[in-house]
């Protein structure tokens, strides 16, 4: 008796050490054997029954194996327990009171306690409930089974086994009593769907035959990142790849690198850019000059060294002005304002195309201007105040600035050079209900048009 009080204590110890975890649909098969002890009731009251069970004297225990049973798991938590016992009694009422053979088959269905509280691993409690037959020497009924237990693991088929519980009889032939057992158990049966020697429970990959090393995952390139998680399966990589290689070196996985074998940047994928100027030399038709990606990374060319560069430079062959589209210069503001200052200068006589007094000396001025600037071309404008009808006052300003024409194609201008046009009273400049402003609306304008 007392060693098997010692073995219970021993059994509570280990719980502590084991970490293997409990029966399930992976392992659904148990088996065990071990030693039973069976202790009648001989107390009404609760609190004497529980002193009794714990007091070993009228422990009834046979020194061999005397227990068997065979266990199936069925689903969420229950198992199917089914056991046979037998054993020697002695003590019932009293000590050495009985000489007789004990045996009992039971079945019972097993409640793993793990499923309320999470998965602990290394300690497998439960309940159980069922019914059984038992049989003291010669008198047997059926007997409702009620208690509870625990499995604790050593490894992942072999652990041992403690179970207690109470038998209660439907007649008087067997008295209600406690059965406590104690024994190895051997689990079997797991789950390995993939065929490759780690059970479906441990594999991450259970459909997969894989490596025990991977979890149950394959590892094609045996790069040690197993294909679910490895970016290139087919082609040993590294780790901070996702699995992928780097031939360069450029922290560029080889299947997102654009230049493989040229060392990159990330930002350029992968690629080199020599001259820095955004396009990747593989594609840099001046790959040691910075240019911008629309001229294939060349610079612009200047060919006529204007600084107004050959893709905006209205003559390219030809140095020129920014101002002029990199054309030479057609007319100079200066110029430009001069012409305006005759133009303002320039008189008629009333309701009249003829100038008045002094207007030639004004036209030498803009004539002299104008012959500095042989490729400038000018369109001549007339304008009228509101003074007179509409059709008349278009027709005065086309005469008036016809007349201004006239004066500079005698005088040496190419009349390919000038157009004259009247627009009559459009376009006022001053207030025309005011006599200065009327003088101001009647005028001739010249401008540069190319």
């Amino acid at each position: 008796m007392k060693q098997l009080k010692l073995a219970v204590i021993a059994l509570f110890t280990l719980v502590t050490v084991s970490n293997v975890s409990a029966q399930d649909e992976n392992n659904p098969w148990v088996v065990g054997f071990g030693v039973n002890v069976i202790d009648f009731y001989n107390y009404e009251a609760f609190g004497d029954q529980v002193t009794d069970l714990v007091e070993p004297n009228d422990w009834n225990v046979l020194p061999s194996i005397s227990r068997i049973s065979a266990e199936k798991y069925i689903d969420k938590g229950f198992s199917l327990q089914l056991a046979g016992s037998i054993n020697k009694i002695e003590t019932i009422n009293e000590i050495d009171d009985s000489d007789s053979l004990y045996w009992s088959l039971d079945a019972n269905v097993k409640y793993d306690l793990n499923n309320l509280v999470g998965d602990t691993s290394w300690f497998d409690p439960y309940v159980y409930l069922g019914g059984g037959y038992t049989s003291v020497d010669s008198e047997g009924e059926g007997m409702l089974n009620t208690g509870i237990g625990f499995n604790t693991w050593f490894s992942d088929n072999l652990g041992f086994n403690f179970q207690t519980g109470t038998k209660m009889g439907f007649s008087d032939k067997v008295k209600s009593h406690y059965q406590s057992s104690l024994g190895l158990v051997i689990k079997f049966g797991g789950t390995d769907t993939d065929g490759d020697g780690v059970y479906d429970k441990y594999d991450a990959c259970p459909n997969v035959a894989g490596l025990a090393v991977m979890n149950g995952c394959p590892d094609a390139d045996n790069d040690g990142i197993k294909d679910s998680d490895d970016a290139c399966p087919n082609v040993a990589g590294l780790a901070a790849m996702n699995g992928c290689p780097d031939a360069d070196g450029d922290g560029v996985a080889d299947n997102d690198d654009m230049c493989p074998n040229s060392k990159g940047t990330k930002a350029n994928k992968g690629c080199p850019d020599t001259d820095g100027d955004g396009v990747v030399d593989k594609d840099d038709k001046c790959a040691t000059v910075a240019g911008p990606s629309v001229n294939g990374g060349c610079p612009w060319p200047d060919t006529d060294g204007d600084s107004v560069l050959d893709k905006d430079d209205k003559c390219p062959l030809v140095a020129g002005i920014a101002s002029e589209g990199g054309c030479p210069e057609v007319i100079s503001n200066e110029a430009q304002m001069g012409i305006n200052t005759f133009a303002e200068a320039i008189l008629f006589n009333l309701e009249s195309a003829s100038f008045q007094r002094g207007v030639t000396k004004v036209l030498d001025g803009m004539l002299a201007i104008i012959n500095e600037y042989p490729s400038a071309e000018f369109a001549i404008r007339g304008y009228t105040d509101t003074s007179g009808s509409v059709s008349g006052n278009l027709k005065l300003s086309n005469a008036r600035a016809n007349a201004v024409k006239g004066y500079l194609v005698e005088n040496g201008i190419d009349a390919a050079r000038l157009t004259a046009t009247g627009f009559g009273q459009e376009s006022p400049i001053a207030s025309n209900k005011t006599r200065a402003g009327r003088a101001k609306n009647r005028r001739v304008e010249v401008k540069v048009t190319n």
